[in-house]
């Protein structure tokens, strides 16, 4: 089933279809006699009238296969994905030249290294396979030791050599557990028969002093919001073990689980408004108190017959990721506010005695922050992405625009083999990509 907003976009194509369509008719009787006085040369006066239109109707009539052409891989990328491309040109792209001779200095560096490796004859791609013993780094660690045998004994196969260690063999085994698990204490208690005074024993010191331990909010906070459980289902699946824990109570503890980052979260702020390299980008997202809201403001407008209200609906998560140093901060806001205006707001914790930082973005109006403050660069990538939808289409005039792109990005790659300083590959640049 179609989303529904990819379901409005195919009934603005529908509608737009039907618009053309309605340009394109004209009277069938109308053309027949045109096209018979065009074949005897008795031409009338407003013949040259008629000719117009059905030659204007001739060109919208071309012109439709192409918009539709254009809307159904439009479409298709919002419902599939673009498709991969793979790079067949190595990193100093001279082959895009249009002399064929790759003008650029060369490496200053060895390249034939790490830096260019050969193509794999065959195999698995990395990442697939078996998963090497190495990679079971939480797995718990059992020492098995021989009951019968040890290290200085003579072999009971041989009888001549001594045995001795060598590095131990490794067998994993992949066991089962609730998402929280309990442990049940059952302290003994004794009254005086006397005096009717209760001793009970105590708790090992391991148990701790709260019922949920750290350890335990932590893993409701990674089952909400890293698998995306829903409070309601491991509610259910806890108590089809054994070990009920209520919706609500989850939300209790990974309440005091956000307390105790939100002072993490505001130290990095602090942290990624000094930093150098800011990226930045918008993604809807649905914020159940804010649909509330938005319902409720347009319940009078719905009743009275107005319009829809003016105030913003709109609701976004903006990721801005921040380079500081040799580290990287990544920073989540989801509210009413644009990227453009979380920036703005981590700008003002940015100490006067830096200097503006790079901020990296698309070319959208929701992206623009205090721009005094800050050096914009606009992305390529997404300009080179509208041009790589249309190809199919218009082949021989994106590729020209493709090509193009397709240098700087070369002249990037090789920026980077080269190790260039920040004010080296700017100078690279600006030799090398500024007119193409």
């Amino acid at each position: 089933m179609l989303q529904p907003w990819v379901s409005c976009h195919v009934e603005k194509g529908k509608m737009a279809a039907m618009s053309q369509a309605h340009k394109v008719q004209q009277p069938l009787d109308e053309v027949r006699a045109l096209r018979e006085r065009l074949g005897t040369g008795q031409w009338q006066e407003e013949d040259w009238g008629r000719l117009e239109r059905v030659l204007g109707s001739y060109e919208r009539l071309l012109s439709m296969p192409f918009e539709a052409q254009i809307t159904l891989k439009r479409l298709q990328t919002l419902l599939f994905g673009k498709r991969r491309q793979h790079r067949t040109g190595v990193a100093t792209g001279g082959g895009n030249s249009e002399s064929g001779a790759d003008t650029r200095p060369q490496p200053s560096v060895g390249t034939s290294g790490a830096a260019m490796k050969p193509p794999r004859a065959g195999g698995h791609r990395p990442g697939y396979g078996r998963l090497g013993m190495a990679t079971y780094e939480g797995a718990e660690r059992v020492a098995c030791r021989h009951e019968e045998l040890a290290v200085g004994q003579r072999c009971p196969v041989c009888g001549q050599g001594r045995l001795y260690g060598v590095p131990p063999g490794v067998e994993i085994r992949i066991d089962g557990n609730a998402l929280l698990s309990a442990i049940r204490y059952e302290l003994e208690k004794l009254r005086c028969s006397a005096c009717g005074q209760v001793f009970t024993a105590p708790l090992p010191p391991e148990a701790g002093t709260e019922k949920y331990s750290p350890r335990a909010r932590a893993v409701l906070a990674v089952s909400r919001y890293y698998l995306g459980l829903p409070f309601f289902r491991v509610e259910a699946y806890q108590a089809m073990l054994g070990v009920p824990v209520p919706d609500a109570t989850q939300w209790d503890q990974i309440e005091r689980v956000a307390d105790c980052g939100y002072v993490v979260f505001a130290h990095l702020e602090r942290l990624a408004a000094q930093g150098e390299l800011i990226y930045q980008d918008d993604t809807p997202v649905r914020i159940l108190s804010l649909i509330a809201e938005n319902h409720q403001a347009q319940a009078p407008a719905t009743a009275s017959g107005g319009s829809q209200s003016e105030e913003r609906t709109g609701m976004y998560t903006t990721a801005l990721v921040v380079k500081v140093g040799e580290q990287m901060i990544y920073l989540y806001y989801s509210s009413r506010w644009h990227a453009g205006e979380n920036l703005t707001a981590l700008l003002t914790k940015r100490d006067a005695n830096h200097g503006k930082p790079l901020v990296m973005s698309d070319a959208l109006p929701s992206n623009a922050a205090d721009e005094t403050t800050l050096i914009r660069c606009h992305c390529l990538a997404h300009g080179r992405r509208k041009f790589s939808e249309l190809e199919d289409v218009f082949p021989d005039e994106c590729q020209v625009v493709i090509a193009s792109l397709q240098q700087v990005f070369d002249h990037d790659e090789e920026a980077r083999i080269q190790q260039m300083s920040a004010a080296a590959r700017l100078a690279y640049h600006q030799a090398y990509s500024g007119r193409l």
